[in-house]
């Protein structure tokens, strides 16, 4: 195991020199990477929005907004179809998904069917089902009553196709606000993520993509009174309509279209040469040209409205002709709001609807807050684990903390190279795995001593330290690196950032123990040629103990039965503070822009807007105050109305640092998608464990590992922390750490089960604890460190993700001594039930040693 030849030796130190250089750019800043040659790595980690600041919207298709349209387009087929063919018809109606029309002479019923034939012809729709789809079926539930559905398939297709097209219209609307790297990506079958990284006004782009910006040239009638319209009913075929205005003004619009947006092929903000006004001037193509020109000439002296979106922007007078084929759009305009419009008129409408259902927008100086508190919370959880691991190794100390530090040095080089997203949560994965990552060396180093007290020379207990750590090692790493991956897959956001990171910093812990630590210890020992292990100045365990931890197991089932049980009435009956993540609503964090804020004075303003409960809460410095809204009953779009509203009251005097607004439909899939993470994440460990060792061993570390998660749950109720999507990653890599703790208390318990076949099994388990129990204190001890350093530190964002982790990490180190080893008990173990497999790969294990030893 100490041997290393020159091949391999080459090979770990170019990793490791890898490691340093690709992370090296992120130490300067991009200036000064813009200035070294081009040869050089220059890759730095992506900032997530929650650290440099931007705009994440989730958008969703109103797909009842399709469906309506394409019914009104059915109506209209109709109408023409039969009109052409001269058939006399009656009760032309649209309802749901099903347009009919009854024919009124029987006789013309199989001519009504020829002229409406093609309305249920298939038509092409490219890969898409096959390449053809039927939207509309036919049927006749009474005589001479023609029915026509929209088909599943018809309907999904045209979601299908307005999703492809929305993503066009959006990716051309953001690009031409001048931004930088926006990502817009298709997620599922009927919603679109936009992230705008460095966005200075968020409002701005949910005012952009918020509008469909269908824009038309129709006829203003003046056949009757706007006001006797409204009163009465409208002329057939007109629609009163309102401008823009404030107050708005009422206009009876014809609804044939003249022109419409899609004839546009350029629009530009500019200024009215007379009024100096901004306006939007437009160009049509040679078909809007023509159709306009031909409107104008016949409707001299009549008035036509621009319509956006069903609103009248302005409505002038046609004083001459216009032939041209250009014009301009004038209206309350201010310099920005031409320029928008102008902007959505060369994106192009979009073919329906989109509504917010998901909003999260970090302005930069929370962001640059966030970067600062995080890199000191790492610093100083840094240090702590440094000095620490010295006092207590010594020299083996110092060189774990070298494979430490090359370590953090690979995981911020493959951030980079994969291009992941580093987020504040992401942050926190690397303090914990700062914490985490000496557990490999601590594991080692606990068995290298334990080798040599049982009278092992040197060279002996080295060499076996490494060679029965090793799979230990792996199974306890492997249990954390299932919960990374269900976070991975399950998660979204910044979650997805944490797992990414803490499945990244599994892989590099496990490469750095077992080469570059190895290869150290190796190194240290042939030139060093010692005769006993470096003296350490501190020991937090005396070197053998004896304590009776299965004496006390009735004592402790006992005390984490209440505890479980109080935990889950009060989870049933007082409930958690959960997060808008799983009740939807908004959050937002304002600051004051003269002096402390006062939280009174806000929530007297606030309570007069009529948006139902509002919570008003000091947040960190006496500036800062966090504002949460519930969530709105009108749905989505009701709830960025709300945030518009508190927006409007507090900008005057506050800073708008942090925007989070989750919709119903999001809040309910989250909290989904959170109760299947923890459930797959528990099921698939259980596998592994049960495939690693027996049965009893999985069923004991599920059980221990629920008992945790309930006892956390608790934890939750009563300190009133709020329970967002960042708690499940928490409990999730509380189910990570608590199993690591308890594989290797297992471990142990299975190596002793080989050894002593005949031994009462609890005296064996506290052999197996007590032999442990320095390596799970030194661990905990380093983990806690970091978190404690991150809870202090790393500031209010992720206070609440690390609290939970502390008391997380404190009850997974009791649940592995605790619970998980006296359930064996419970479960009638004995020596037989390991297989015969394993004891002959074991045997195999120990002759292996034993050869090396020689």
């Amino acid at each position: 195991m100490l041997y290393f030849s020159r091949w391999k030796t080459i090979l770990i130190w170019l990793a490791v020199l890898a490691g340093v250089v690709f992370a090296a750019p992120n130490l300067v800043s991009r200036d000064t990477l813009a200035s070294l040659p081009e040869w050089l790595p220059k890759r730095q980690m992506t900032l997530g929005l929650d650290l440099q600041g931007g705009s994440h919207i989730l958008l969703q298709i109103d797909q009842q907004d399709l469906i309506d349209e394409r019914l009104e387009t059915t109506r209209d087929d109709i109408r023409r179809l039969l009109r052409d063919a001269r058939i006399g018809y009656t009760g032309l109606t649209g309802t749901g998904r099903t347009v009919q029309v009854r024919v009124r002479d029987a006789g013309d019923l199989e001519r009504a069917r020829e002229a409406l034939a093609g309305l249920i012809e298939p038509i092409s729709a490219g890969l898409f089902a096959g390449g053809t789809v039927n939207e509309l079926e036919l049927s006749e539930p009474e005589p001479e009553l023609l029915r026509y559905t929209l088909t599943d398939t018809g309907i999904t297709y045209r979601l299908s196709s307005a999703l492809s097209q929305s993503i066009e219209v959006v990716g051309r609307r953001v690009n031409e606000l001048g931004t930088t790297e926006p990502v817009i990506q298709r997620q599922g079958d009927d919603r679109i993520l936009v992230q705008v990284p460095g966005l200075g006004d968020p409002q701005r782009l949910k005012d952009i993509l918020g509008q469909t910006a269908k824009l038309t040239f129709q006829m203003v009638d003046s056949s009757m009174p706007v006001q006797e319209a409204i009163e009465g009913r409208p002329p057939a075929g007109s629609t009163v309509m309102f401008s823009t205005d404030d107050p708005p003004v009422p206009y009876l619009i014809e609804n044939r279209v003249i022109v419409s947006g899609e004839n546009l092929v350029d629009a530009q903000a500019s200024f009215d040469q007379r009024t100096n006004e901004p306006v939007v001037s437009f160009r049509f193509d040679t078909q809007g040209a023509t159709r306009f020109g031909q409107a104008t000439q016949q409707n001299v002296g009549r008035l036509f409205a621009i319509i956006l979106d069903n609103q009248v922007i302005s409505a002038p007078q046609i004083r001459e002709p216009i032939l041209g084929g250009t014009g301009q759009i004038s209206g309350s305009f201010d310099v920005q709001g031409a320029n928008d419009l102008a902007v959505l008129l060369r994106a192009g409408a979009l073919p329906a609807t989109l509504d917010i259902i998901e909003e999260r927008t970090v302005g930069p100086g929370l962001g640059q807050d966030s970067i600062d508190a995080g890199k000191l919370a790492g610093a100083i959880g840094a240090v702590l684990v440094l000095v620490f691991m010295v006092a207590a190794y010594g020299l083996l100390g110092l060189i774990a903390n070298v494979a430490l530090i090359a370590n953090v040095a690979m995981i911020v080089a493959l951030l980079s190279l994969l291009g992941a997203t580093l987020t504040l949560p992401g942050i926190a994965g690397i303090v914990l795995t700062i914490g985490m990552a000496v557990d490999s060396n601590v594991l080692i180093y606990e068995r290298i001593r334990e080798e040599r007290r049982n009278g092992r020379s040197l060279i002996q207990a080295i060499d076996t330290g490494f060679s029965r750590a090793m799979a230990t090692i792996v199974d306890a790493n492997v249990t954390t690196l299932i919960a990374a991956v269900v976070l991975f897959y399950l998660g979204s956001g910044p979650v997805k950032g944490f797992a990414v990171t803490l499945a990244i910093g599994i892989v590099t812990t496990v490469f750095t123990a077992f080469t570059l630590t190895r290869w150290l210890v190796a190194a240290w020992v042939r030139r060093a040629k010692p005769k006993e292990l470096p003296r350490a100045p501190v020991r937090l365990v005396p070197e053998r103990t004896s304590i009776p931890f299965m004496a006390m197991r009735r004592w402790t089932f006992t005390l984490s039965s209440i505890l479980s049980v109080g935990a889950v009435v009060l989870f049933m009956t007082v409930g958690m503070n959960y997060g808008i993540d799983f009740k939807g609503g908004s959050l937002i964090e304002v600051q004051s822009r003269s002096g402390p804020a006062d939280v009174a004075n806000i929530r007297s303003r606030l309570s007069d807007l009529n948006l139902g409960e509002i919570q008003v809460q000091q947040f960190g410095a006496d500036t800062d105050v966090l504002i949460r809204v519930q969530a709105q009953d009108g749905g989505d779009n009701a709830t960025q109305s709300a945030v518009a509203v508190v927006r409007a009251e507090l900008e005057e005097d506050f800073d708008i640092r942090r925007v989070e607004t989750v919709g119903p439909t999001v809040s309910g899939e989250l909290a989904t998608q959170g109760t299947i993470g923890v459930i797959v994440a528990l099921a698939l460990i259980m596998v592994y464990v049960w495939f690693r060792f027996e049965w009893q061993f999985a069923v004991g570390a599920i059980i221990a590992t629920i008992h945790d998660v309930v006892i956390t749950m608790g934890f939750f109720v009563l300190s009133g922390i709020e329970f967002n999507q960042s708690s499940i990653a928490a409990i999730l890599t509380i189910v990570g750490y608590s199993l690591n703790d308890t594989v290797v208390v297992y471990d142990r318990v299975r190596e002793e089960l080989r050894r002593y076949k005949k031994m009462p099994l609890p005296q064996l388990l506290n052999i197996a604890i007590n032999e442990t129990l320095s390596r799970t204190t030194m661990t905990s001890v380093t983990t806690l460190m970091a978190l404690f350093a991150l809870f202090l530190f790393g500031g209010e964002v992720i206070r609440s993700f690390t609290a939970a982790m502390l008391f997380g990490v404190l009850f997974g180190t009791y649940s592995s001594i605790f619970i998980a080893a006296p359930l064996l008990i419970l479960f009638k173990l004995r020596p037989g039930a390991l297989s015969q497999e394993s004891d002959e790969a074991r045997d195999g294990e120990t002759a292996q040693v034993e050869g090396s030893k020689a």
